[in-house]
Protein backbone atom coordinates (compact mmCIF):
# COMPACT_ATOMS: atom_id res chain seq x y z
CA UNK A 1 0.00 0.00 0.00
CA UNK A 2 1.39 3.51 -0.98
CA UNK A 3 1.60 6.08 1.84
CA UNK A 4 -0.53 8.98 1.36
CA UNK A 5 0.44 12.46 2.41
CA UNK A 6 -1.73 15.13 3.33
CA UNK A 7 -1.59 16.75 -0.97
CA UNK A 8 -2.50 13.61 -1.91
CA UNK A 9 -5.71 13.94 -3.78
CA UNK A 10 -6.40 10.12 -3.87
CA UNK A 11 -9.61 10.67 -1.44
CA UNK A 12 -11.42 13.36 -2.81
CA UNK A 13 -11.38 12.65 -6.82
CA UNK A 14 -14.17 9.98 -6.08
CA UNK A 15 -16.42 13.27 -4.65
CA UNK A 16 -15.13 15.39 -7.90
CA UNK A 17 -15.80 12.69 -9.99
CA UNK A 18 -19.30 12.41 -9.24
CA UNK A 19 -19.42 16.28 -8.91
CA UNK A 20 -18.20 16.69 -12.06
CA UNK A 21 -21.12 13.81 -13.73
CA UNK A 22 -23.50 15.73 -11.15
CA UNK A 23 -22.79 19.62 -13.02
CA UNK A 24 -23.37 17.99 -16.44
CA UNK A 25 -26.69 16.45 -15.23
CA UNK A 26 -25.12 13.11 -16.76
CA UNK A 27 -26.14 9.40 -15.35
CA UNK A 28 -23.70 6.98 -14.46
CA UNK A 29 -24.69 5.53 -17.77
CA UNK A 30 -23.89 8.67 -20.09
CA UNK A 31 -20.68 8.80 -18.56
CA UNK A 32 -19.79 5.23 -19.47
CA UNK A 33 -21.08 5.46 -23.06
CA UNK A 34 -18.67 9.08 -23.67
CA UNK A 35 -15.76 7.50 -21.43
CA UNK A 36 -15.63 3.90 -22.11
CA UNK A 37 -15.19 3.04 -18.74
CA UNK A 38 -17.95 0.70 -17.20
CA UNK A 39 -20.83 1.86 -15.49
CA UNK A 40 -19.80 -0.55 -12.38
CA UNK A 41 -16.41 0.74 -12.53
CA UNK A 42 -17.20 4.37 -11.89
CA UNK A 43 -19.56 3.35 -9.26
CA UNK A 44 -16.53 1.75 -7.33
CA UNK A 45 -14.14 5.00 -8.22
CA UNK A 46 -17.38 7.84 -6.90
CA UNK A 47 -17.53 5.48 -4.04
CA UNK A 48 -14.33 5.58 -2.96
CA UNK A 49 -14.37 1.73 -3.56
CA UNK A 50 -11.73 1.53 -6.55
CA UNK A 51 -8.83 4.10 -6.71
CA UNK A 52 -8.58 4.70 -10.47
CA UNK A 53 -5.71 4.50 -12.48
CA UNK A 54 -4.03 6.45 -14.86
CA UNK A 55 -5.43 5.39 -17.51
CA UNK A 56 -9.08 5.36 -15.88
CA UNK A 57 -8.36 8.82 -14.96
CA UNK A 58 -7.01 9.85 -18.52
CA UNK A 59 -10.69 8.28 -20.14
CA UNK A 60 -12.78 10.23 -17.63
CA UNK A 61 -11.20 13.28 -17.71
CA UNK A 62 -11.46 13.10 -21.35
CA UNK A 63 -15.20 12.89 -21.23
CA UNK A 64 -15.60 15.80 -18.94
CA UNK A 65 -13.91 17.97 -21.53
CA UNK A 66 -10.96 18.38 -19.00
CA UNK A 67 -7.05 17.54 -18.48
CA UNK A 68 -6.27 15.33 -15.88
CA UNK A 69 -4.18 18.16 -14.22
CA UNK A 70 -7.41 20.20 -13.93
CA UNK A 71 -9.47 17.33 -12.46
CA UNK A 72 -7.00 16.42 -10.10
CA UNK A 73 -7.11 20.32 -8.87
CA UNK A 74 -10.90 20.24 -8.89
CA UNK A 75 -10.02 17.55 -6.53
CA UNK A 76 -8.46 19.40 -3.56
CA UNK A 77 -9.42 21.95 -1.37
CA UNK A 78 -6.32 24.14 -1.26
CA UNK A 79 -5.68 28.21 -0.61
CA UNK A 80 -6.60 29.89 -3.64
CA UNK A 81 -2.86 31.74 -3.71
CA UNK A 82 -1.15 32.32 -6.47
CA UNK A 83 1.90 31.02 -5.06
CA UNK A 84 2.08 27.10 -4.87
CA UNK A 85 4.32 26.04 -2.84
CA UNK A 86 6.82 22.84 -3.22
CA UNK A 87 4.97 21.11 -0.11
CA UNK A 88 1.53 21.71 -1.07
CA UNK A 89 2.19 20.15 -4.93
CA UNK A 90 -0.38 17.36 -5.04
CA UNK A 91 1.64 14.61 -5.72
CA UNK A 92 -0.99 11.56 -6.40
CA UNK A 93 0.43 7.51 -7.70
CA UNK A 94 -1.10 6.02 -9.91
CA UNK A 95 -1.73 2.32 -8.19
CA UNK A 96 -1.40 0.21 -11.47
CA UNK A 97 1.90 1.48 -12.77
CA UNK A 98 3.70 3.42 -9.86
CA UNK A 99 4.43 6.22 -11.22
CA UNK A 100 4.14 9.49 -9.43
CA UNK A 101 2.30 12.37 -10.71
CA UNK A 102 3.57 15.88 -9.08
CA UNK A 103 1.68 18.72 -10.21
CA UNK A 104 3.06 22.28 -10.50
CA UNK A 105 0.25 23.84 -12.24
CA UNK A 106 -2.64 24.66 -12.55
CA UNK A 107 -3.34 26.08 -8.93
CA UNK A 108 -6.89 25.53 -7.71
CA UNK A 109 -9.31 28.74 -8.88
CA UNK A 110 -6.44 29.56 -11.69
CA UNK A 111 -7.79 31.04 -15.48
CA UNK A 112 -4.16 30.58 -16.84
CA UNK A 113 -4.59 27.77 -19.92
CA UNK A 114 -1.46 25.50 -18.64
CA UNK A 115 -0.92 22.54 -17.08
CA UNK A 116 2.64 21.59 -15.85
CA UNK A 117 3.31 18.06 -14.42
CA UNK A 118 6.35 16.53 -13.24
CA UNK A 119 6.05 12.54 -13.19
CA UNK A 120 8.56 10.05 -12.14
CA UNK A 121 8.35 6.75 -14.21
CA UNK A 122 9.50 4.12 -12.85
CA UNK A 123 11.60 0.94 -14.07
CA UNK A 124 9.85 -0.88 -16.69
CA UNK A 125 6.76 0.77 -16.02
CA UNK A 126 4.00 2.03 -18.72
CA UNK A 127 1.06 4.35 -18.76
CA UNK A 128 -1.04 4.41 -21.61
CA UNK A 129 -3.80 7.21 -22.16
CA UNK A 130 -6.43 7.68 -24.88
CA UNK A 131 -6.47 10.19 -27.60
CA UNK A 132 -9.30 11.68 -25.66
CA UNK A 133 -7.76 12.84 -22.64
CA UNK A 134 -5.52 15.01 -24.62
CA UNK A 135 -7.74 16.20 -27.53
CA UNK A 136 -8.26 19.51 -26.44
CA UNK A 137 -5.03 20.50 -26.08
CA UNK A 138 -1.42 21.15 -27.12
CA UNK A 139 1.08 18.77 -25.54
CA UNK A 140 4.52 19.10 -25.02
CA UNK A 141 6.91 16.23 -22.55
CA UNK A 142 9.99 17.37 -21.57
CA UNK A 143 12.81 14.74 -20.16
CA UNK A 144 14.57 15.74 -17.42
CA UNK A 145 16.02 12.31 -16.48
CA UNK A 146 16.25 8.70 -17.92
CA UNK A 147 15.17 7.84 -20.79
CA UNK A 148 11.27 7.26 -22.01
CA UNK A 149 10.15 5.88 -25.04
CA UNK A 150 6.77 7.85 -26.51
CA UNK A 151 4.42 5.54 -28.05
CA UNK A 152 1.69 8.17 -30.22
CA UNK A 153 -0.19 6.08 -32.27
CA UNK A 154 2.23 3.43 -34.15
CA UNK A 155 5.14 5.86 -33.94
CA UNK A 156 7.83 5.54 -31.22
CA UNK A 157 9.99 8.54 -30.22
CA UNK A 158 13.23 7.41 -27.90
CA UNK A 159 13.75 10.63 -25.51
CA UNK A 160 16.66 10.75 -23.57
CA UNK A 161 17.48 13.75 -20.43
CA UNK A 162 17.20 17.11 -22.05
CA UNK A 163 14.78 16.01 -25.24
CA UNK A 164 11.32 17.76 -25.77
CA UNK A 165 8.67 16.21 -28.05
CA UNK A 166 5.46 18.34 -29.33
CA UNK A 167 2.80 15.93 -30.26
CA UNK A 168 1.13 15.61 -33.00
CA UNK A 169 -3.00 14.92 -33.82
CA UNK A 170 -4.75 13.14 -31.09
CA UNK A 171 -4.08 9.68 -30.58
CA UNK A 172 -3.69 6.91 -28.77
CA UNK A 173 -0.23 7.40 -26.65
CA UNK A 174 2.04 5.17 -23.97
CA UNK A 175 4.97 6.28 -21.67
CA UNK A 176 6.90 3.50 -21.32
CA UNK A 177 10.15 3.40 -19.64
CA UNK A 178 11.80 0.50 -20.64
CA UNK A 179 15.20 1.01 -19.02
CA UNK A 180 16.12 0.31 -15.62
CA UNK A 181 16.51 3.08 -13.92
CA UNK A 182 13.33 5.69 -13.28
CA UNK A 183 12.85 8.47 -15.61
CA UNK A 184 11.61 12.14 -14.95
CA UNK A 185 9.41 13.75 -17.37
CA UNK A 186 7.56 17.05 -17.77
CA UNK A 187 4.45 17.26 -19.39
CA UNK A 188 2.96 20.46 -20.23
CA UNK A 189 -0.43 21.32 -22.00
CA UNK A 190 -2.21 24.40 -23.24
CA UNK A 191 -5.47 24.11 -22.81
CA UNK A 192 -7.83 25.13 -25.94
CA UNK A 193 -10.82 26.46 -25.50
CA UNK A 194 -14.52 24.10 -26.11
Amino acid sequence: MVPTTSNDPTRSLATRIKGERDARGWTLAELAERSGVSRAMIAKVEAGRSSPTAMLLGKLSGAFGITISTLLARAEDVNRSRVLKHDQRLVWRDPQSGYVRRQVFPIPGSTVPIDLVEVELPAGAKVAYPASSYSFAKHLIWVQKGRLVFVEGQQEHLLRAGDCLELGEPQDCRYENRSGASCTYLVLLLRQAP
